[in-house]
């Protein structure tokens, strides 16, 4: 009997028959499967476009009015998680508390796998305590095989606060998709290595977490029209991406740009409010923040 006889195991761990005696291909008949296989994740993520949107709204409601989103995962789904937070504040202008990543084992198992760290269910319930997650939080517990007790245990944990619960994982039927509020779920079958859920489930997740993030973030604001006004220029391609972003939506010239964003502290927003209102850096900032106040 091989493992993909047997029903009990979950999707992601299945051996994969498209992928028999790979050791046997040439290198570009593996890549040809893996291909292949790749080009699954894009339509499996498409059919939960609509529990997707479940979730961004739920998190637009909550982040609107002073909650977190709170992303939490072990091994390749915790990296997944750590590295979509990590991105919120630079993208979008938002709070490193807004967006917060958690892995199993602590930011240490970001660079160094400690795979015995998704077994720690109490290290899950610890996470969610020491962030003092509540009623206005959300909580995405990522699992690729949705059955990782450090990620239940946080979701279980989360519930009981009152936070409203998403599961991103591969099966339907796991664990993880029955505790939350909010299951998605692409069904990505087997892997072409049977277990390494970096490869597909991985890709979905991150699909997933990006639509997530970056959906909630429009809805909340955060850009004007597909420009990025929230940018943190800390670095000179960051820089140069204001300068285009002001440009583009105001039609200044160059050296009015680059003057009101050295005034703006290179807030792309606020030059944006000075170049198109004639306004001063601290009315642009004045403005920007009777806005903010507005929207708590």
């Amino acid at each position: 009997m091989t493992t993909r006889d047997l029903p009990e195991l979950s999707p992601t761990e299945r051996s994969n028959t498209a992928s028999e005696g790979l050791e046997s291909r040439t290198t570009l008949e593996i890549l040809e499967i893996m291909n292949r296989e790749d080009a699954r994740v894009a339509s499996a993520v498409a059919e939960r476009l609509p529990a997707i949107r479940d979730a961004v709204d739920a998190i637009v409601d909550r982040v609107g009015r002073g909650g977190r989103l709170i992303y939490l995962g072990a091994g390749t789904s915790g990296r997944m998680a750590m590295m979509e937070a990590a991105e919120a504040p630079p993208t979008f202008g938002v709070a490193a508390d807004i967006v917060i990543g958690v892995i199993a084992g602590g930011t240490s198992a970001v660079g160094s796998a400690r795979e015995g760290a998704e077994d720690d269910a109490e290290g899950g319930a610890a996470e969610v305590e020491r962030l003092e997650v509540g009623r206005d939080d959300v909580l995405a517990g990522v699992s690729a095989s949705g059955r990782t007790p450090f990620v239940l245990a946080a979701v279980a944990e989360a519930q009981a606060r009152g936070a409203l619960t998403i599961g991103v994982c591969c099966d339907d039927q796991a664990p993880l998709a029955a505790a939350t509020d909010i299951p998605i779920c692409p069904l990505v079958g087997a892997e072409i290595l049977a277990g390494s859920t970096r490869l597909k489930a991985g890709t979905a997740q991150k699909l997933v977490l990006n639509m997530l993030t970056t959906v909630a973030m429009i809805r909340l604001g955060r850009v004007h029209g597909n420009l990025m006004v929230d940018v943190r220029p800390t670095n000179a391609k960051l820089r140069e991406r204001a300068r285009r972003i002001v440009a583009e939506i105001t039609g200044a010239a160059d050296a009015d740009v680059s003057r009101a964003l050295t005034q703006a502290d290179w807030s792309a927003r606020a030059a944006i409010l000075m170049l198109s209102r004639g306004l001063t850096a601290d009315e642009a900032r004045t403005v920007l923040h009777e806005v903010e106040k507005a929207d708590v």
